[in-house]
């Protein structure tokens, strides 16, 4: 595939992964950020949120910002303003934009001049991209991944059945809804290449979320009470045993999906005991959950979380160490295909993998450009569309663009 322009009026996370996507595709990724007002922080307000070094001189990087950012270009632009709304429309018709993304609340799409009706006016052949918290019918909702995984019902069905409900450890909504506009910009750009037509997409967090309620909303209408679709904290609502054990110095995650890994597991010696013809069934089992657990947490304090796992790997059985982020970045399956960026004090950063292998980042070696600097590219962007450089600095003036 040609390597494409995406111009993205981004801030906060959702948005900026899915245009991260198009990095490790080799797409050219320009984000746009508003220009200074007031007293307020210029541009996305997550350049300043997580540890900075300030003797780099990198107040407008902060380590939040870097990771879904590598990679990218920025320009600065007052969309308040109709001559800032006249340089986006000349940015989309002359550099020219293959994809146009925004994820601002979309009562303010015309009123800031990035709607589908204007910017595809400039350029007949654009895809357009909005995501918000709910979606257009639902214009001024704000989206923040964990009011959504609430509303959604996530929490509810996340953490010890005993306890409080609980959030992710990452903020999957913001990363799924990312993942959604990534996959249906592809999907548009298939779409155009047999129409020769440009398309809108409206991507909802809440109904992405949503999407994933698969093995959760069906049961309200198969026989299930509204209580049994609650939490069951590490373990699994249909099938014994799944579940977090203990071991001599950690935990392990056992999965037993089916009879036949049932009796692979009491065929190994240590586990022999837990063998009776009442467990010999997945619903044997389930009647005794409790005691099941109780008794393989017992046996799995007599090994290693590597004893165990290696244990019954060997038996093809599902098993698996619980590993921090650290461990995560050194095991072998990943540390191999872990992206990185360089920082300016020459620090070399690691970055996660791209969710598939790409050419790009393989032909790059891995390693990507660091997070722009706010509105860096501005004025060779603008020079691109056919800016003069008077006409540049007669925007800086007027406060179009910083």
């Amino acid at each position: 595939m040609d390597k494409l322009t995406v111009l993205s009026l981004e801030q906060a996370l959702s948005l900026s992964y899915a245009t991260q996507r198009f990095v490790h595709l080799g797409w050219r990724v320009i984000r746009i950020e508003a220009t200074p007002t007031g007293k307020r922080l210029p541009g996305d307000p997550n350049r300043y949120v997580g540890k900075v070094d300030d003797e780099a001189g990198e107040s407008d990087r902060h380590a939040y910002f870097v990771g879904p950012n590598v990679g990218k270009e920025a320009i600065s632009l007052n969309l308040k303003d109709e001559r800032g709304r006249e340089v986006l429309r000349r940015l989309v018709a002359e550099l020219p934009a293959d994809v146009f993304a925004c994820n601002t609340l979309p009562r303010r799409y015309e009123e800031l001049g990035i709607d589908y009706d204007t910017l595809r006016a400039a350029n007949p052949g654009l895809i357009w991209a909005g995501l918000s918290a709910m979606g257009p019918d639902y214009p001024d909702a704000p989206g923040y991944d964990p009011a959504l995984q609430a509303m959604t019902g996530y929490m509810d069905v996340t953490g010890d059945p005993e306890g409080p409900p609980m959030l992710c450890g990452v903020p999957f909504v913001d990363l799924k809804a990312g993942d959604e506009v990534f996959a249906n910009v592809c999907l548009a750009l298939a779409e155009k290449a047999q129409s020769g037509r440009g398309s809108r997409i409206d991507v909802s967090m809440a109904q992405a979320a949503a999407s994933w309620l698969v093995t959760t909303i069906p049961l309200l209408d198969l026989g299930y009470d509204a209580s049994e679709v609650r939490r069951s904290g590490n373990e699994h609502r249909e099938f014994v045993p799944v579940n977090v054990y203990p071991t001599s110095d950690g935990h392990a995650y056992l999965a037993i999906g089916n009879d036949v890994q049932w009796a692979r597991l009491v065929a190994v010696d240590a586990f022999a005991p837990l063998g009776s013809p009442a467990r010999e069934t997945n619903e044997g089992r389930c009647g005794q959950r409790e005691s099941i657990h109780k008794e393989i947490g017992a046996i799995t304090r007599g090994f290693t979380t590597v004893e165990i796992v290696e244990l019954l790997a060997t038996k093809g059985l599902v098993v698996a160490p619980i590993r921090t982020v650290p461990q995560v970045c050194e095991t072998a399956p990943i540390r191999d295909v872990l992206l990185t960026t360089e920082a300016p004090d020459g620090r070399s950063v690691r970055l996660p993998p791209p969710s598939v292998e790409q050419e790009h980042v393989v032909s790059c070696g891995r390693r990507l450009p660091y997070a722009p600097n706010y509105a860096q590219d501005t004025d060779s962007v603008l020079a691109e569309a056919g800016f003069a450089a008077g006409d540049i600095e007669g925007l800086k003036e007027a406060g179009i663009v910083a």
